[in-house]
């Protein structure tokens, strides 16, 4: 097994974390190195991207890049990179390896496959969608659109809480079937299909909508906008604290939607618009 990693300067590291999600959609593993952030991909000889391209689409952005082999027990190894979290104690999020919580446990039990796609839900980015999912109301069975879906974490999250119905959008094939089985495993109905932000135009929209993206994207939403049903509520995450401001102008501009809660977790930041 092979281990790639890319350093870049904290600033830089919005660049190389999107090109590198495009290339590995199951999973990208993050060490913070002070003032340069690490990710890192893992594969067979072969099987890793190649690296002029990288370099090419990264550009100043790439201060180093390495590839090491390690040890045979990495399959095992790899899993303590991944941990349960536990938000606003009602939504346990774990893998399938890490134990289950017991009986009359409060939590919501959301059991996420890392190996499919990007994540168990660990990430700031992903904890933040999930604390301001938790102030929403879901008495009232609003529908939800959760766009990126990756994994599935927020369909899931949205469906266990209460909301109904619950779809999802993601441009790669390998997250769309993800979501589809983790959401079976999670004995919860959600619906997703592929759809690229890029080149697909607006995407569906529903009362709810729930956007794991990075600026550029959440750009575009807030500029192309939804076919169908406009959201009273986009909660926007993916995005670096410095950036929030940009997006939540971008949605009052474009949607009306307005800021009413901003969230931070390390350099991220997650933004709750309503209208």
């Amino acid at each position: 097994m092979i281990r790639l990693a890319v350093r870049v300067r904290r600033e830089d590291a919005e660049l190389a974390l999107a090109e590198l999600l495009t290339l590995a959609p199951s999973g990208v593993e993050e060490v913070d190195l002070g003032d340069r952030v690490e990710y890192a991909i893992y594969g067979a000889a072969g099987e890793l991207p190649d690296l002029p391209d990288l370099e090419a689409a990264a550009g100043d952005a790439l201060v180093e890049v390495t590839t090491s082999h390690v040890e045979d027990d990495w399959a095992e190894r790899w899993k303590d990179f991944h941990r349960p979290i536990e938000v606003g104690g009602r939504l346990l999020v774990r893998a399938p390896w890490h134990a289950a919580p017991g009986p009359g446990a409060a939590v919501a039990d959301i059991v996420i496959d890392p190996g499919q796609a990007f994540g168990t839900g660990a990430h700031h980015t992903t904890r933040l969608c999930l604390e301001l999912l938790l102030g929403l109301d879901a008495s009232s069975a609003r529908a939800v659109m959760d766009v990126g879906c990756g994994s599935g974490v927020l369909a899931i999250a949205a469906a266990l809480l209460g909301f109904a119905p619950v779809a999802g959008v993601d441009h790669e094939r390998e997250s769309v079937a993800a979501t589809l089985e983790n959401a079976r495993v999670n004995g919860v109905a959600v619906r997703a299909t592929r759809h690229d932000l890029m080149h697909d135009g607006p995407v569906p929209g529903a009362p709810v909508v729930l956007a794991n993206l990075l600026r550029p994207l959440l750009l575009r939403v807030a500029a192309d906008g939804f076919t169908g049903t406009a959201p009273d509520v986009v909660i926007a995450s993916g995005l670096l604290a410095h950036e929030a401001d940009e997006v939540a102008a971008a949605f009052a501009e474009h949607r009306g939607l307005r800021e009413a809660d901003r969230r931070h977790g390390g350099e991220w930041a997650a933004l709750l618009l309503t209208r």
